[in-house]
């Protein structure tokens, strides 16, 4: 596990997240009817804000690196209220990169350059029909977040370190899949599939610098429509 030491969002991590990300070799891919998406991983100043479920940043995480994360608008069409990366479906013509900064801007404010785009993680198709590309973005010290009222209940910036706790991931089996259905602890709850499975691989293949696949894992049952 990394210290606490290494995970100041600052140009060490940069680097480091960058230097694993070169040497991981994606796994992207199209599932006939599924819905082209992608989401924007973006890596930004803990010490602004709120983190795990609107509770104040904790002090030793003043200098740590986090995720934003959002909960859904529970109007939306599609998994109203889940947990999610800033992100939605690939218009015409664009690439996945295109997508995530400019559903970042659009969900939750924050207007970044392609200089910010780190790499990928791998595709990950859903049980409702989406092919996911995570793009992880470095966005360093932003001070202010604003939700888009349509599609963003709220805005969390959840420290990595949280993700690096020892009871991660939880692993549930169910009668349908050969697969488990993955989930990540966060504070006295957790993130499930397939934003969970994004986040383990960030953790394992960013920060850990390990070859990790998630693209098998399970998603509960309220994520399959």
């Amino acid at each position: 596990m990394k210290s606490a030491d290494s995970l100041v969002c600052g140009e060490k991590l940069f680097k480091q997240i960058s230097v694993n990300l070169k040497e991981f070799e994606i796994r992207s891919h199209e599932k006939e009817g599924a819905t082209q998406a992608a989401v924007a991983v973006t890596v930004v100043d803990a010490s602004y804000g709120s983190g795990i479920f609107g509770m104040p940043v904790y002090d030793q995480w003043n200098d740590s690196a986090a995720l934003i994360l959002t909960r859904r608008a529970p109007r939306l069409k599609n998994h109203a209220g889940q947990w999610s990366f800033p992100g939605g479906h690939m218009d015409p013509g664009e690439s996945p990169e295109d997508t995530a900064l400019r559903e970042l801007e659009e969900e939750v404010g924050l207007k970044l350059d392609y200089g910010r785009v780190i790499g990928r993680l791998d595709d990950f198709t859903t049980r409702s029909g989406f092919t996911i590309t995570p793009v992880v973005i470095w966005g360093g010290p932003v001070a202010e977040l604003t939700p888009d009222p349509k599609e963003v209940a709220s805005i969390h910036r959840i420290p990595i370190e949280e993700f690096l706790r020892e009871d991660a991931p939880l692993l549930n089996k169910i009668p349908e899949s050969k697969h488990p259905v993955l989930r990540m602890p966060v504070g006295n709850s957790w993130i499930a599939a397939p934003t969970a499975a994004m986040i383990y691989q960030f953790r394992e293949v960013a920060i850990l610098g390990r070859d990790t696949r998630v693209a098998h894992f399970e998603q509960p049952y309220f994520a399959w429509v």
